[in-house]
């Protein structure tokens, strides 16, 4: 007996009980729904983070002095930050990349003091959307080059400090030989994320003038962030640069090192969303493995028949085997159906949860998207695809090989 055969024969067979068919395909479409709506979210929500944390600093992929990412002291320097910018913007993979000095310091204004972290940047080389202070400004502007005697400061900041614009922030650190420096600089702008921690403890400041201060040669800084196109290249990226930057005396890093607690936050939350598609996987296999179980015992007859004719036990399992294929397919298709209206409105408008969370919902210090959207990419489309047809063909091997073990004479006679 063909191959064609067989198939028609098992789409014969499911069409016999086509309420239980239907049922176990509906139960598939379910399970492809539910699976594209794990994913999707975390897809979504995973990206945003990581996009959000990288706007804050330190990129997708850092390159900083050797220990510097252990031990963030403003006496740790890259030297030839400008060149060595200029080599890795001429990877096709990286978007941008930013010379910053960051490290810590103390900020005062009248008898009050507060600690936090400065960050000097080129504020002409500076893009909002690579940058999350500069994009969440709510007064005035980011100081207007690297000479100026401006500053960038928090909301949060300027409320504990009693700062307002053109206010004098006062500001002490660490130089490059350890020795304290301080120096002056006038609000020229506000900004505010929504992260309090953050509003209240960051300032940016000309890159120039912060250089002088440190005693930092010119083209000398703490690291280069480096941003790219997508984030799930990170890896791929670190090792590129690695593979072609000559110079020494640096580390690249991507931003789950940089990062260290939001990435094992997405780790642990990713591994309970796979635990919750592995468990509805076991209710799709469950449901295939009934349904086919069921058919097998009420056509053991049939099955005798079938090979006292002359088809072989092997044909026979064949043929459940693909009974169990065209279940997942006929699941896979009404799960299409049912799921791309529900992926285009999650992708497009999202359901806030603002009035839950509010809008300053944050963690590991990055803000969190109050309104849920899907982003599905094509590798976890493949694995779910994958991922069904699989277990669809797991869940009928058992039924298979019951159907091909019929004995044929005893079967007939109904022993």
């Amino acid at each position: 007996m063909g191959f064609m055969r067989i198939v028609f024969i098992a789409w014969r067979n499911l069409l016999r009980n086509r309420r239980r068919t239907l049922i176990t395909a509906f139960s598939v479409a379910f399970g492809v729904l539910l699976s594209v709506t794990f994913t999707a979210s975390g897809d979504y929500t995973y990206t945003n983070m990581i996009n959000s944390s990288a706007t804050m600093g330190f990129g997708h992929v850092t390159i900083a002095a050797k220990g510097y990412n252990d031990t963030p002291t403003l006496t740790r320097r890259l030297v030839a930050a400008e060149e060595l910018r200029r080599q890795v913007l001429s990877n096709h993979e990286v978007e941008n990349a930013y010379v910053r000095i960051a490290g810590q310091a103390m900020f005062a204004a009248g008898v009050k003091s507060i600690g936090g972290q400065v960050i000097g940047v080129h504020p002409l080389q500076e893009r909002p959307e690579h940058n999350l202070f500069i994009r969440s400004i709510i007064q005035g502007i980011l100081p207007a080059d690297s000479e100026s005697t401006g500053a960038l400061i928090g909301a949060k900041m300027a409320e504990k400090l009693n700062l307002r614009l053109g206010k004098k922030l006062i500001y002490t650190l660490t130089d490059r030989k350890g020795d304290l420096v301080s120096g002056m600089s006038r609000v020229s702008g506000i900004f505010q994320t929504g992260e309090d921690m953050v509003d209240s403890s960051v300032v940016l400041l000309p890159i120039n003038r912060l250089r002088r201060l440190l005693g930092y040669d010119a083209g000398d800084a703490s690291l280069i962030s480096v941003l790219i196109w997508d984030q799930r290249g990170a890896d791929l990226v670190r090792q590129k640069l690695i593979g072609s930057l000559q110079q020494t005396g640096y580390e690249i890093l991507t931003w789950a090192e940089t990062q260290a607690d939001l990435a094992g936050l997405i780790a642990i939350d990713r591994a309970g969303n796979y635990l919750m598609q592995f468990l509805v996987g076991l209710l799709i296999a469950a449901g295939i493995l009934n349904t086919l179980l069921m058919s097998v015992m009420e056509r053991t007859r049939e099955f005798g028949m079938m090979m006292a004719l002359g088809m072989s036990p092997v044909q026979v399992v064949i043929m459940v085997m693909v009974e169990s294929l065209m279940i997942g397919l006929l699941g896979l298709f009404l799960g299409a159906v049912i799921t791309t209206p529900w992926y285009i409105y999650m992708a497009g408008t999202g359901i806030d949860f603002s009035s839950q969370i509010g809008q300053d919902y944050s963690t590991s210090g990055v803000l969190v998207d109050p309104v849920m959207k899907f982003r599905l990419f094509k590798e976890s489309v493949i694995g779910i695809l994958a991922g069904v047809f699989i277990l669809t063909l797991l869940a009928g091997i058992f039924p298979a090989i019951k159907a091909g073990r019929v004995p044929p004479l005893a079967s007939i006679r109904g022993i």
